[in-house]
């Protein structure tokens, strides 16, 4: 008998509240890694109304124009109308950040601590997660979720729907037969719009030109369509809801398929382990996945502050797995060492990489800057694993 199942998962434009915010905080930290690689960097972001409140601990030899940063990234997301909410221009910006604690910069940096090697930035559990039901090795949930908020922001840029604001959500529910996707079961929207577009017009053009071109493989007669389900969306942006930098976690990662450690990513250099170890993660659990040591892999990985080396690296592959789990585990510790300092350098993290990280996901993305989405080691893990 087959077994049914569904799994739903959102996304949220570039334009959302909280990710303007995780925009904002990447593009400090963006700008202060390009003048200093090795920028200490914990930045956090308030929006509401006309404002935007950004806080934080930094260490740098570099220098960031914050209200410049702020300015300009409001712009490319779109918000140049005070219609949604906060314009760039002229939108008020507070700024609030001092230096990082000394206690936590003598475990962090190399050879001051107790441990001679760089230490993890934070104590914490991280997660990463792969699955082969889609070739990017995530989740289709999210994937489809992304494909579709991406859409919104691209027929907004372009003009292909008129009337529309940067702020936007999608969610998608699968329906699963066996483990399997087979088909959607609902597809919600949300999307901003001025007051004068009429919402039967909205909802035919969103239709169209956003959900057909992404989900019509997956659509049915029976499928759920849900667009602006209130009737309306013309208040939105930060005037609409208050935005906060590391909110969105769940977005983020792997839209709820797969568990989180809690931390968050956006506005913190690579010495914290939430980001540098949640992306080795999906590194190991892509690699796992891509040599066919089984069809689905979680990775945790936890780290006590100032210690260089994982407290734990634990693998779990759902009964999925095609050698025994021990054997996959031996190798993932063989092959990745999964010290801050190691994976720093492995992936090439000090480098200007993070703002285009803040939208649309911070995996299961073909650019060459996501290097953690590299499947470099899976011939390697294949070839030992005797497959």
């Amino acid at each position: 008998m087959t077994k049914v199942e569904y799994f739903t998962s959102e996304s949220v434009t570039e334009g959302h509240p909280d990710k303007v915010c995780d925009q904002i905080s990447d593009a400090i930290l963006d700008e202060l890694l390009k003048q200093d690689p090795k920028s200490r960097v914990a930045v956090e972001c308030l929006t509401t109304t006309g404002t935007v409140h950004v806080a934080g601990e930094v260490t740098t030899n570099g220098w960031a124009n914050v209200q410049k940063i702020v300015r300009a990234t409001l712009k490319e997301i779109g918000y140049t109308n005070p219609e949604f909410g906060i314009d760039c221009d002229d939108a008020g910006v507070w700024v609030s950040i001092h230096g990082q604690s000394s206690d936590i910069s003598q475990g962090v940096s190399e050879g001051e601590g107790d441990s001679k090697e760089q230490g993890a930035g934070d104590q914490g559990m991280m997660y990463g997660f792969a699955s082969n039901e889609t070739p990017e090795l995530m989740p289709l949930p999210i994937v489809l979720a992304h494909k579709l908020t991406r859409r919104l922001a691209y027929v907004r840029k372009e003009g292909i729907v008129p009337g529309l604001g940067p702020d936007g959500k999608s969610q998608v529910s699968v329906e699963y037969h066996d483990g399997k996707p087979k088909r959607l079961n609902a597809v919600v929207i949300a999307q901003q719009h001025v007051d004068e577009i009429a919402e039967n017009e909205l909802k035919e053009q969103i239709n169209e030109h956003v959900i057909q071109p992404i989900c019509k493989e997956f659509l049915d007669e029976d499928t759920q369509i849900h667009i602006n389900a209130t009737g309306k969306f013309v208040v939105g942006g930060p005037e609409g809801d208050t935005g906060l930098t590391g909110r969105k976690i769940i977005v983020d990662t792997y839209g709820g398929l797969g568990r989180h450690g809690g931390g968050a990513f956006s506005g913190k250099d690579p010495s914290k382990v939430d980001r540098s170890g949640a992306y080795a993660a999906r590194w190991v659990a892509k690699n796992v996945v891509a040599a066919g040591l089984a069809d689905k892999c979680e990775v945790q990985l936890s780290y006590a502050i100032g210690v260089s080396e994982p407290t734990s690296v634990n693998v779990d592959t759902f009964g999925t797995n095609k050698i025994d789990e021990e054997k996959i585990v031996e190798l993932v510790k063989k092959h990745f060492k999964l010290t801050p300092k190691w994976i720093i350098e492995k992936l090439d993290l000090l480098r200007p990489i993070y703002k285009k990280t803040a939208a649309y996901g911070h995996f299961g993305r073909s650019d060459d800057d996501f290097t953690w989405e590299n499947t470099d080691v899976a011939e390697t893990l294949k070839d030992e694993a005797g497959l």
